[in-house]
């Protein structure tokens, strides 16, 4: 596994279940087409396979 995972949203939150959402913002993801960079956890990547359908995930 990679040390760092850069994610990106790249579907919209409107309309979306407010579990999806919150899980979006922790992921600290605020606008459509932001990319962040997270340490690859175990917790990262539970967040990551909840919201997998709006993001893209690129391991660094």
């Amino acid at each position: 596994m990679a040390n760092k995972l850069a994610i990106t949203l790249t579907r919209s939150v409107i309309g979306r279940p407010e579990n999806q959402r919150v899980t979006v913002k922790t992921l600290g993801l605020r606008k459509m087409h932001q990319t962040v960079v997270h340490e690859d956890n175990a917790a990262i990547r539970g967040m990551i396979n909840k919201v997998s359908h709006l993001i893209t995930v690129k391991e660094q």
